[in-house]
């Protein structure tokens, strides 16, 4: 038998398609929807008003280019945090279950985000400041490494057979419609003239996190845990779930470990990067980059459960692999041209077709095909939260890498290149993998 290869589950029976089940799903599309929008909301507020404020509220001593890069270090740290995250999240969950872990990355998060937007400036504190960023930053990571996995796994092991796709995808709206208002809020911070914005403007979206936290606690307070994951914990629960996963299942961990470094990175080089670059090297006004990104966001509203529907017919791996195709050729040939003209129609189509189109592709197919890589619910948060956090910790630093290999080399070609060897990784990592869309989830 192959490495990391194991018996085809027997076919567990169907559940009964009752009005409670049916509720059930709904309640989890619902919750999981509320609590990812949260977390992208909460997360990648943080890279998107960076850039414009942090650099002169939590280190004005530093050169600017210094600054910049001690920012874009500091939201990588949360990418860092997220792998003991998994760890410690994904143990539990298949330990306990899933719900109560779901309570506490939303509260965590929505914590450390409020806190964020409370944190005194390097004028009021000195260096206490940054270290304190750095700090709650680490805590949004850490939430993080549990709430996008658990989020998608209850709604893949709660969905029918041949709709796990599309379940799933429903999920991944989340992050597009978290994605919209963190863009908004940003969009209304670069509004406002410069003395507000950095007096009190930038704390406003972090503080509205606390409403947001109260509103997924209660949806998440009605659902029950997924019935594949009881059936599975029937026995008792593993003492060590995550060593099973690495031992049994080797070849799903690598899957995602390889796919998750290029999807990561493709999120930063189409925010966090792009609009350090385009702001900093090509002088494009902050607004006109985050119209487009608000732009391609609403559309992918729409496109994720349409994209995950999808692959529940054509398969998973074929949408993956388009994804990962078509987003170097776009960035070589397309993306970064089309932002050196600085004409910001052609600007706000380029930050707009990715997220509309290229991340979505990837993100809604994605979310079903890793937890089906894993053959059992005993084992499958910890293997894939861990899997996916430690790729991400990777991934997530991609924009500091690419700022720093610009500097260096004075070329974005640099950046081009990097982007493409980690895509053709991941790309030979699905291309080895199996199809999974209709097996059957155990």
């Amino acid at each position: 038998m192959a490495i990391g290869s194991a018996a085809q589950p027997h076919a567990a029976q169907p559940h009964p398609d009752t009005a409670h089940v049916r509720t059930q799903r709904r309640r989890v599309l619902v919750s999981g929807t509320i609590g990812t929008t949260i977390e992208y909301f909460d997360f990648l507020l943080f890279g998107l008003i960076a850039p414009v404020v942090f650099n002169q509220l939590f280190y004005p001593q530093a050169d600017p280019l210094v600054a910049t890069i001690a920012v874009l270090a500091t939201f990588a740290i949360g990418y860092v945090a997220r792998p003991l995250g998994g760890l410690v999240f994904g143990h539990f969950g298949d330990r306990i279950g899933r719900k109560p872990i779901m309570f506490v990355t939303l509260v965590l998060m929505g914590a450390a985000t409020t806190g964020i937007g409370l944190l005194p400036t390097y004028a009021a504190i000195g260096v206490a400041a940054p270290i304190l960023l750095t700090l709650l930053r680490c805590v949004q990571g850490f939430a993080l490494g549990g709430e996008t996995v658990g989020a998608v796994i209850m709604a893949t092991e709660s969905a029918p057979q041949g709709k796990r796709g599309g379940y799933a995808g429903v999920i991944q709206i989340g992050g597009a419609l978290g994605s919209v208002l963190a863009a908004l809020a940003a969009a209304l911070v670069a509004g406002l003239p410069e003395q507000d914005a950095l007096a009190w403007g930038w704390r406003v979206p972090f503080l509205l996190s606390a409403v947001l936290v109260l509103v997924g606690v209660y949806i998440r307070a009605r659902i029950d845990e997924p019935p594949v994951f009881r059936e599975a914990v029937q026995h008792g629960p593993r003492k060590a779930p995550l060593l099973v996963a690495l031992r049994e299942e080797p070849r799903a961990c690598l899957t995602v470990f390889l796919c998750v470094i290029t999807e990561t990175s493709m999120l930063q080089l189409f925010t966090v990067y792009a609009l350090v670059h385009g702001g900093q090297e090509l002088g494009i006004p902050n607004s006109v980059m985050l119209n487009g990104m608000l732009i391609g966001n609403v559309v992918g509203i729409v496109m994720n459960p349409l994209f995950g529907r999808l692959s529940d017919h054509v398969g998973r791996r074929v949408l993956i692999m388009a994804s990962l195709v078509i987003s170097v050729l776009y960035v070589a040939f397309v993306f970064f041209p089309l932002l050196e003209t600085g004409d910001p129609a052609l600007v706000v189509v380029a930050f707009a077709i990715p997220p509309a189109l290229i991340q979505t592709m990837i993100f809604a197919t994605e979310a079903s095909f890793f937890a089906e890589l894993f053959r059992s619910a005993a084992h499958r948060f910890s293997g894939l939260a861990v899997s996916r956090q430690v790729g991400g910790a990777v991934g997530g630093v991609f924009p500091l890498i690419a700022a720093s290999l610009f500097a260096a080399a004075g070329s974005i070609w640099a950046v081009v290149g990097y982007y493409a060897l980690i895509s053709i990784v991941s790309l030979i990592a699905v291309l080895t993998s199996r199809e999974t869309h209709r097996d059957v989830l155990a």
